[in-house]
């Protein structure tokens, strides 16, 4: 978040209690092998410099030496799947192509982008490929917007939210393929797990055969979950899914203007399906319910997972965002004559008599010029700053009705290594927490044989955004309580907690209830030489870090659609200059 965003941290004293005794069964529930030696080791993997080498995963057998202590675990990363013949993915790559192959600008356009999220920061990497010159601000100290991090003094790093990249997210594989960086996409195996409250401490999970082509693996996986929906439920769901699948994108786009919650009782679907499985995952993909959130959103979601064989499939970075994702897309901005500029705040958006944009102002009062101009900030942040002037025109009055949703993103540093987790994104099923992972497994940079630390995502936040830290990390803990029940306790009489940080953001992605489709605004501005990016812009992926990222690009490409005209209006400004 570029502007809104409030992190606060609280070291709580606590004896740092080592505990390297971990069960055989927690072992292989976490994906992990049992040996001798308290380290660990990566596939084939360069963890932050050290190469490490173990076999692969399907040479991995289950040989245990009961009496070895201290034990070693070995986290296994799956290989990266194969993406690149989807119709998605090939769309994607030629989307991207075309600004590599797209004709040499006589005179490349200079243009200011404001906000280095993944939006902005997509928007200037595609227009240096295209030869233009992004000069790219952004208002704080740190890269990323919504997946910005920081180091804390003992040098551990906290994040704006939990982020995975699935294998249906086409423009953000493309760029890391692009960037030269796949490596440092951390797979996970194929499915989906969720906690059971009905019995602390036990999960139920989703797994998608390999064997099988989509939509087959996704339906296998379903059917073969017996814990979560029972026969008749799963059938009535099917049903009602039969026009979602038949009517294809146009029913989709149509469910906009209905809930998740009203669409289920539409379709003959028991409440018990949408409590079992869509609060869930309704949480996951905008932080709200389903009393709240647009069934499209969920379509679109089940159209991307069932349709591609590996859409649904997970991976974590495998270090902080700023440096592991930004830093590599700053770099090729810079190689191709790009800027990329922090501390740069926007305090006014500057207009000509002609009501066009003359300039940026920035809080220092410098002045920022360009051929063209593009504000890649939270749809929040925008509003603040759009000019009176403007206000009324309908491009712009329709954006009041997109909001940001409000999230918090806890981290909690435990005394001990627990057990009862898995090397994946977990669900919680929670009332308060959406979802979680243990990042000491999950990641390589943030990995810790002795100590786990959960990085949990509390939504909905709305009445929770304004209370203190200390309040919701004693809600976490009563929740993280029916989750651990061995090994946490609300008390801390189990596991204790060495330090958290809380990062609280008011206005997060936009909220996607029911209607906010007609509100999303295209990246072209009835404005000459003013554009848009953010996933609140219109894009098929909705809210999410693939949707900033299509979001850049389908923006770059407006603007190299633009050139001509961006041209010739900047030399009737030399023009007029001259006259003058």
């Amino acid at each position: 978040m570029a502007q809104f965003g409030h992190v606060s941290a609280v070291n709580l004293s606590g004896q740092n209690t080592i505990v390297n005794k971990w069960s055989t069964q927690s072992s292989w529930r976490c994906g992990c092998k049992v040996g001798r030696l308290n380290s660990i080791s990566f596939a084939g993997s360069d963890a932050m410099g050290h190469k490490l080498r173990i076999p692969a995963a399907h040479t991995l057998t289950r040989t245990f030496n009961w009496d070895a202590i201290p034990l070693k675990v070995v986290c296994i990363d799956y290989p990266r799947p194969e993406l690149e013949n989807t119709v998605n993915y090939l769309e994607a790559a030629y989307l991207s192509s075309s600004f590599r192959n797209s004709p040499r600008p006589n005179k490349p356009l200079e243009v200011v982008i404001a906000g280095a999220g993944l939006a902005g920061l997509s928007t200037a990497k595609y227009l240096a490929d295209a030869g233009h010159k992004p000069i790219l601000l952004e208002a704080r100290d740190v890269l990323g917007g919504k997946v910005a991090a920081w180091k804390d003094d003992e040098g551990d790093w906290y994040e704006t939210g939990l982020h995975i990249f699935f294998g249906a997210y086409p423009n953000i594989q493309n760029l890391f393929g692009e960037l030269g960086i796949n490596d440092r996409l951390q797979w996970k195996e194929h499915s989906m797990i969720f906690a059971m409250p009905n019995k602390p401490g036990e999960f139920s999970r989703f797994d998608f055969p390999k064997v099988l082509p989509a939509p087959l693996n996704g339906i296998w996986a379903i059917l073969k979950n017996n814990e979560m929906l029972t026969w008749p439920e799963k059938v009535k769901f099917a049903i009602g899914l039969l026009p979602a699948i038949v009517g294809g994108q146009a029913y989709v786009e149509a469910q906009d203007g209905i809930t998740v919650k009203d669409w289920m009782r539409k379709q003959g679907i028991p409440d018990r399906v949408t409590e079992e499985v869509f609060i869930a995952m309704s949480k996951a993909l905008n932080f709200i319910n389903p009393d709240e959130l647009s069934m499209q959103c969920i379509l679109i979601a089940l159209n991307r997972f069932l349709q591609e064989k590996h859409g649904s499939k997970m991976a974590f970075l495998d270090g902080n965002p700023p440096e592991r994702l930004c830093m590599p897309v700053v770099d090729h901005i810079e190689s191709r004559g790009g800027q990329v500029i922090l501390n740069s705040r926007i305090q006014k958006i500057e207009l000509n008599k002609d009501g066009n944009v003359k300039n940026f102002v920035l809080n220092n009062g410098k002045l920022i010029q360009g051929d063209a101009y593009v504000f890649a900030t939270p749809v929040d942040i925008l509003k603040l700053l759009v000019p009176e002037t403007w206000k009324e025109i309908p491009y712009f009055k329709k954006l009041e009705k997109l909001v940001g949703v409000p999230v918090i993103n806890v981290h909690i540093w435990f005394d001990r290594k627990l057990k009862n987790t898995y090397d994946h994104l977990l669900f919680s099923r929670s009332p308060l927490l959406s979802v979680y992972a243990d990042m000491s497994v999950t990641c390589k940079e943030y990995y810790n044989p002795n100590q786990s630390m959960l990085e949990l995502v509390f939504a909905p936040a709305e009445e929770w955004i304004s209370r203190s830290n200390e309040e919701i990390i004693e809600a976490t803990m009563k929740e993280l309580a029916k989750l651990f029940p061995d090994e946490i306790s609300a008390d801390q009489s189990k596991a204790k907690i060495l330090k958290y940080h809380v990062v609280k953001t008011p206005r997060s992605v936009y909220k996607t209830i029911a209607g906010s489709e007609l509100c999303r605004p295209v990246q072209r501005s009835p404005i000459e030489g003013f554009y848009l990016a953010g996933d609140y812009t219109k894009q098929k992926y909705l809210a999410s870090m693939e949707g900033a990222v299509l979001s850049g690009k389908l923006c770059a490409q407006a603007i190299v659609q633009d050139y001509e005209l961006l041209a010739m209006r900047e030399q009737r400004k030399l023009a007029e200059a001259s006259v003058v």
